[in-house]
């Protein structure tokens, strides 16, 4: 079975940012990527400097997920920089958003892994 046709990086992105703004978060595209095929991670900041990265992935079946990148606790601003900047060096073409979350929780629907 073919996996599902997958949309624009900058469309998602733009989605996600909409969705945090009608959750009355705010939210930033901090690294705009490549707008077609670029991976997307979202960072959620929690209060106290404490972060969760999250990164795009697909379940087995091939329907979209989200990886917590950084394990799954929240960990400190400096770990969270120091993730992005090593994916950054891997892909060049990545976007980051950065999500205000107190909860740690991402402001759309999403399978989280």
């Amino acid at each position: 079975m073919a996996p599902p046709p997958r949309l624009r990086s900058d469309l998602i992105a733009r989605a996600i940012i909409r969705q945090s703004a009608m959750d009355g978060r705010m939210a930033v595209i901090a690294r705009k990527g490549d707008a077609d095929a670029g991976s997307i991670l979202v960072v959620l900041n929690g209060r106290g400097g404490q972060g969760v990265v999250l990164s795009q992935t697909r379940t087995q079946d091939g329907e979209n997920a989200w990886l917590r990148a950084t394990g799954p606790d929240p960990v400190g601003e400096s770990e969270v920089q120091d993730y992005v900047a090593r994916q950054l060096r891997y892909d060049p073409d990545l976007w980051v958003l950065e999500i205000d979350a107190a909860d740690f929780s991402p402001p759309f629907q999403a399978i989280l892994l």
